[in-house]
């Protein structure tokens, strides 16, 4: 049975806290809010740990997991290089994580056998306060199956792994609801090979030259989160993007074409389009608001979630992106993942 501890999200009980760390100690597989995701965390250099967190999750051995740390010591004996003291100073604590080579001290299996490793320092209170009183490197992906949409509240956690893990951290939802930008600082000029809440713009402010290549190859994988198709829902999705109205009218004819054929549809709506396709009959789940990206960053996870627990096998999406908002980048990331690549113009 998996443990259940409650937890204030500014303020977690130090002695919650204590427990949880114990367990991390012991091997154990505890999951935690950061302010991205869920993070399902073990101690990074206890190979058995680590093997039962891809057991848990159902993980492929080949795909790489991010270790958290709660201080620069605690990552220097992991890696070959330091980060770069402006891009720490700047976005740690916070939603980024790095690439950087290696130190023998990694096992293989964190890194699925790569020279490099994925670093980052989460910046959640209840995530800070495990990591500071474990007073280790911790591997930690989000808490759920392989695959499936990431967690961003404890019951998705429990949805997925419930029985699986030995405790679970719960302090609500997570605050940003997407994953972390990842950077390769191994490669030149360094890349964005994952987009998140740290966007393009933000690190040319740092280091100009920075680009990005979204990864999809076998090849690249430095990094979680690189496969064609990832974050899905149980449910077949497709994304329509464009105007406003067309994309409307584009969603209305073809969930009804797919409702006439027997198939039980779900449409993925901000909350202004709510009211209109619910009334059509459709069955809706409101991913946050037109034009605020953060606000549907925080409910896209949890909306697919609820329409895969309703039972629909086909998922239509509105959407309608903010350009140049720096959560851009990583909304359609994530929707074209999920979507396995059907992207479509209305």
């Amino acid at each position: 049975m998996t443990e259940h501890l409650t937890v204030d999200p500014l303020h977690p009980d130090s002695k919650l806290i204590a427990r949880a760390a114990d367990c991390l100690q012991h091997g154990g597989l505890v999951a935690f809010p950061t302010e991205t995701v869920y993070g399902l965390g073990v101690h990074a250099l206890d190979i058995d740990a680590i093997k039962r967190l891809f057991l848990a999750k159902k993980r492929p051995e080949d795909d790489p997991v991010i270790i958290h740390v709660a201080n620069l010591q605690t990552l220097e004996p992991l890696v070959l290089e330091t980060p770069w003291s402006t891009l720490t100073e700047h976005f740690w604590p916070g939603p980024l994580t790095l690439v950087l080579p290696r130190s023998q001290r990694v096992p293989d299996e964190v890194t699925a056998g790569g020279a490099t490793v994925a670093v980052r320092m989460p910046n959640h209170p209840v995530a800070r306060a495990l990591l500071n009183k474990v007073g280790l490197p911790i591997a930690a992906p989000s808490a759920n199956l392989f695959g499936h949409p990431s967690p961003t509240s404890a019951q998705h956690v429990l949805d997925d792994l419930n029985n699986c893990i030995d405790m679970v951290v719960d302090a609500g939802n997570t605050p940003v609801g997407l994953e972390s930008t990842v950077l390769d600082l191994t490669s030149i000029p360094p890349m964005i090979l994952r987009p998140g809440a740290i966007s393009l713009d933000m690190l040319r402010t740092i280091i100009p030259d920075v680009t990005t290549k979204i990864a999809t190859t076998h090849e690249t994988m430095r990094s979680p989160g690189l496969l064609q198709k990832h974050y899905s829902p149980r449910a077949s999705l497709v994304v329509y993007e464009g105007d406003p109205s067309r994309v409307r009218a584009r969603l209305i004819k073809e969930s009804r074409a797919a409702t006439s054929k027997g198939q039980r549809v779900g449409v993925l709506v901000p909350r202004e389009e709510l009211k209109t396709f619910a009334a059509m009959g459709f069955a809706v789940a409101e991913c946050g608001s037109s034009g605020d990206s953060a606000s549907t960053a925080k409910r896209l996870y949890a909306a697919l979630r609820e329409l895969d627990a309703i039972g629909v096998n086909r998922i239509l999406v509105f959407g309608v992106f903010t350009h140049g908002d720096p959560l851009e980048a990583a909304l359609r990331d994530r929707l074209q993942r999920a979507a396995a690549g059907q992207v479509k113009n209305a």
